[in-house]
């Protein structure tokens, strides 16, 4: 009996038992109340107004001269107006230009979910179409349907993740979510003059038959309506493989549903990811995920149908054979190509060809997405694959880990879409390195009702911040770390000096700094942790920031848990930024 469940403990994508190596990938399961995903509104935030300021805090503020013992209003318990004008206080900055839709739509990142119907393990989970909801609501606006012909009724195709476990959805009530998030959205942007909600991109894998596939259309016409762009808006815009005129650009999609059909070429790479079984996490996990393939490889979807493929109006996906579509222009290719490929088909060219995807990139776009063996919705490393242009990172949405935070911090402020740099736009060299060396120097003063999991006291725990800059040239994971010391409440107090704050409240007053290479997608997270003993070190709080967002002067950052919640948690800090 033991031996069944210590294996059932390693199929569980969330137990507490984790290697030291991603013990700061963790995430826990997401759910209605998460306000991560860098969506409109995803942070409007509900604990702004019970946001406190440790009393250690207020005195860091006054000796330091940031604010007076008058303005910061050292024994009251509610924030003074000077404190919350500090606390209310973003601390970042994100330029108009970067939500500006005028662009084509290959000049965008879109934030970006995997398998969205799946909640939890990527081959025993449960689909819910509830998942498609929450994946909008929190910042996705490129979302996946796997849909496949329904045995038990020819005319209802079915949502799931084939040859698993996974429980399966109708395609109808995915739709149907979508539909009702759509006209939330337009009824909550009613009273902005001008505004309207950003398009939602599908990405449709099919699996059905020639009549699954018919009903697919009907089925999306019919819920969808007006809302599904079914053709193209301008003439220019549908020639412009031809480069007889611009790609269509974000403004022009309005609000619209744009889908992605599969466009089968001649011999074309294989539809699975081919990740060697050795990059697995465990033995159950090989052995599954190798049964999944090679069930996959026996069934052939077949080709699709003129019904389905008119609804790729600006994107059909393929997945070339070759190196042609980086290296001259795609063989055989359909108008307006999306290459899709999974993160290890991608990483093998680079970095030596990352300046030619790049270029690639600049008109045509791409999809991202895991490898196969995430099964337990671990996520790709999107910062590298964004540095070269692609647009599309799709992520395992079930957790808020790593990935999910980096994404947060791409996408805070925006409406799901993000302009590119310049360099990885049309007529850019596709190199986002300046040339310079830039210093960062992070100034951490100290936290504020730093939030305990059940089970831990305030006593027993020694709370520090750890820090990661993740930078896009960076493709083997060996990112920079810096770290504060462990914060130690002294319960002798007579025999210590000064403030001596308890631990859910701890200070610092410590500098970090980082060196790097010049370039606008670098990141920062910030995890404040415990420094156990004889145990993996536990995270408490995270936050993370685009490195070229953050705005000068002190400021809080308001952390989130693991699960992307907002919570009662402050963070005091200074940015700053110089050449070397």
């Amino acid at each position: 009996m033991s031996e069944l469940v210590s294996g059932l403990a390693k199929l569980n994508p969330f137990s507490k038992s984790k290697s030291p190596d991603d013990d700061e990938d963790y995430g826990e399961p997401i759910d209605s109340n998460t306000v991560a995903g860098g969506g409109r509104g995803a942070r409007q935030s509900t604990t702004q107004n019970q946001l406190r300021v440790s009393h250690a805090l207020k005195s860091f503020l006054v000796h330091e001269k940031i604010l007076t013992e008058e303005e910061v209003g050292l024994e009251s318990y509610q924030p003074s107006r000077a404190l919350r004008a500090l606390l209310d206080k973003s601390h970042i900055h994100v330029p108009p230009e970067v939500t500006d839709r005028s662009h084509p739509l290959p000049d965008y990142f879109i934030s970006s979910s995997h398998n969205t119907y799946l909640i939890a393990h990527q081959l025993y989970g449960e689909s819910s179409a509830s998942a498609y909801e929450t994946a909008l609501n929190t910042g996705s606006r490129c979302v996946e349907i796997d849909a496949w012909d329904n045995d038990e009724n020819k005319d209802e195709p079915k949502v799931t993740h084939g040859y698993t476990l996974v429980s399966n959805i109708p395609f109808r009530s995915v739709c149907e979510t979508i539909r009702d998030v759509i006209d939330k959205e337009a009824a909550d942007s009613a009273n902005e003059q001008g505004y309207c909600a950003a398009p939602i991109v599908l990405s449709l894998e099919n699996h059905c038959d020639a009549h699954g596939q018919l009903r697919l259309v009907q089925i999306m016409k019919e819920v969808w309506g007006d809302r599904l762009l079914s053709k193209a808006i301008r003439e220019k815009g549908t020639r412009e493989q031809e480069g007889m005129g611009a790609h269509v650009t974000l403004a022009e999609l309005g609000s619209k549903i744009v889908v992605i059909v599969e466009y089968h070429l001649p011999d074309e790479a294989e539809s699975s990811d081919s990740s060697s079984s050795s990059e697995s996490e465990d033995e159950e996990e090989r052995k599954a995920h190798q049964a999944y393939r090679e069930k996959k490889r026996t069934t052939n979807a077949g080709g699709i149908i003129p019904e389905l493929a008119d609804l790729g109006v600006y994107a059909q996906s393929v997945k070339p054979a070759n190196n042609s579509w980086f290296e001259s222009e795609l063989e055989n290719a359909p108008h307006h190509q999306l290459i899709n490929v999974s993160e290890s088909g991608l990483k093998m060219h680079m970095p030596a060809a990352s300046a030619k995807i790049a270029r690639h990139n600049s008109h045509h776009l791409m999809r991202v997405y895991p490898k196969g063996t995430r099964i337990s919705s671990k996520n790709l490393r999107p910062v590298p694959f964004w540095g070269v242009g692609a647009q599309i990172c799709a992520l395992n949405w079930q957790t808020f880990n790593a990935s999910s935070q980096v994404n947060e911090a791409l996408f805070s402020g925006s409406d799901g879409y993000v302009l590119k740099p310049a360099p990885l736009r049309s007529g850019g060299d596709g190199n986002l390195n300046t040339g310079r060396k830039k210093k960062l120097r992070l100034h951490v003063a100290g936290a504020s009702s730093v939030p305990l999991p059940t089970g831990r006291e305030t006593d027993d725990i020694k709370p520090y911040l750890t820090c990661t800059l993740v930078h896009p040239d960076d493709l083997e994971n060996n990112l920079p770390k810096r770290k504060t010391a462990p914060y130690k409440h002294h319960k002798l107090s007579l025999l210590h000096r000064g403030e001596n704050p308890p631990t859910i409240d701890p200070v610092w007053n410590e500098t970090l700094e980082w060196e790097y290479e010049d370039n606008e997608l670098v990141f920062l997270r910030l995890l404040i942790k415990s420094d156990d003993s004889f145990a993996s070190n536990p995270t408490f709080a995270v936050a993370a920031v685009r490195v070229m967002y953050v705005v000068s002067g002190w400021s809080f950052i308001r952390m989130l848990d693991l699960k992307g919640h907002e919570t009662h948690c402050s963070l005091l800090v200074k940015f700053e930024l110089e050449d070397v």
